[in-house]
């Protein structure tokens, strides 16, 4: 398979089609209509484990692996994840509903959220979360309140801005003094946090949480990061006597999206981590933490592939030639969003020369509707399906009905069998709130 490290690692090309799982797209195309949306389950399953297996040889402490699930989360996913032995991360109430629906442990489940609503946090606490990772002071005051009589402490992390920012995109980079999330080391807001908490006899603090940026490759920022977060609790040790034992450098390791990209090495991303944290530990006599990491994108974008049908051609003024797709935005709005980039190929000719490139146009009411901006493709006709890969993160998570339009199925293919996770929704649906 031409440019395979984009693609799932089950895919492959059999009497010039592609497959993935064994599976056979075009049949599946014709089942379940287009757009659609296909996860790997080799390539999940796959990425954990290399995970779990770099993080465990690289620590010399405790361990655990969060998906942040934020980048795709149905009740599917959420019992995928969970068989595979790792913990959840959820923002919202929403996310927290399907984690519980979906059988997940309530103590292997965090809440993070820069603005979660107070009724929220109350919902995580009532339903017995393991931990809430408080980004602000008005959320702690709120939590300790709440808390304060409960027979239980509710056990918590604080998230710390470390002024230390990476990422491919200004969207996406979390970790600057500036950005709306965590408390800021600089301005006595994180120090404050931990006065609080420690006088708040309903909650129990027991680590930092700090989480830089996605798409990082810059493994300095992430040594930096971890540095700051053990100075300062080295020095929240010496003045008020509380010990870290728990620590989360979030996630956030580069994925490829386009073949000439490179992603992040999983193995180098847990030396990096592990010898920060152990070297630092050392440094200030601190017994090694339990170490919490959080991947979300790099566990499910490259188990992604998004299906569509090409809906007709057109060429512009200016040469530029458009080939029109049944999806777009509605269903992926990270190149509107991001400017992300992304490739794609025939499902019937994956290995055909190309004959010229194209904008692969979407189907919504938007001039920046553009899926993709230029791909070399050959001469595709109406009708025909075109596969983009590394479609499995903040694609469906963040799709909408804009346009009235039904967001896609997801299917989960595994040694040749599909199975459903989410139907496509109806026009029904799109009225069901309506009175």
């Amino acid at each position: 398979m031409p440019n395979a490290h984009i693609w799932p690692m089950s895919a492959s090309v059999i009497h010039d089609r592609l497959q993935i799982a064994g599976c056979n797209l075009s049949a599946l195309a014709a089942e379940y209509g287009t757009p659609l949306y296909i996860l790997d389950a080799e390539t999940i399953r796959t990425i954990a484990m290399r995970y779990s297996a770099a993080l465990r040889h690289a620590y010399g402490g405790p361990v655990s692996i969060h998906y942040a699930s934020k980048a795709l989360l149905n009740v599917g996913v959420a019992r995928l994840v969970h068989s595979l032995g790792l913990g959840l991360d959820v923002v919202s109430g929403g996310e927290l509903a399907i984690a519980q629906r979906a059988g997940m442990p309530l103590d292997h489940i965090h809440l993070h959220g820069n603005g979660t609503p107070p009724a929220e946090l109350a919902q995580a606490v009532e339903a017995g979360i393991g931990r809430i990772v408080v980004d602000n002071l008005d959320q702690l005051k709120f939590l300790a309140e709440f808390c304060a009589n409960r027979a239980t402490p509710q056990t918590i992390l604080l998230r710390i801005a470390p002024d230390v920012a990476a990422g491919a995109h200004a969207h996406i980079r979390t970790g600057a003094a500036s950005a709306k999330f965590g408390l800021p080391l600089d301005d006595g807001s994180a120090a404050e946090a931990v006065r609080l908490a420690l006088q708040a006899p309903g909650l129990n603090l027991v680590g930092l949480h700090a989480h830089i940026g996605s798409q990082m490759r810059d493994w300095a920022a992430l040594r930096e990061m971890i540095s700051r977060l053990l100075v300062f609790a080295d020095q929240q040790r010496r003045e008020r006597g509380w010990l870290l034992t728990e620590l989360s450098p979030g996630g956030g390791l580069a994925v490829a999206y386009m073949p000439n990209d490179q992603a992040g090495d999983i193995q180098t991303y847990a030396n990096t981590i592990a010898n920060a944290v152990q070297t630092g530990c050392e440094r200030y006599q601190i017994p090694l933490p339990k170490l919490i990491i959080e991947p979300g994108r790099s566990l499910v974008a490259r188990a992604g592939v998004a299906l569509y049908s090409v809906t007709g051609h057109k060429t512009v003024a200016g040469g530029s030639n458009y080939l029109h797709i049944d999806g777009g935005m509605g269903d992926n709005l990270r190149p509107s969003l991001y400017n992300a980039q992304y490739t794609a190929a025939l499902v019937a000719r994956p290995l055909a020369p190309p004959i010229a490139p194209v904008q692969l146009a979407g189907r919504f009411c938007e001039s920046g509707d553009v899926l993709i901006r230029e791909v070399a493709l050959p001469a595709a006709e109406v009708g025909e399906l075109v596969a983009v890969p590394v479609a499995g993160a903040y694609t469906l998570s963040m799709a909408s009905a804009y346009n009235g339009v039904p967001r896609p199925a997801l299917l989960l293919l595994d040694q040749g069998q599909a199975t459903l996770l989410q139907r496509r929704e109806t026009y029904a649906d799109l009225m069901a709130r309506d009175v």
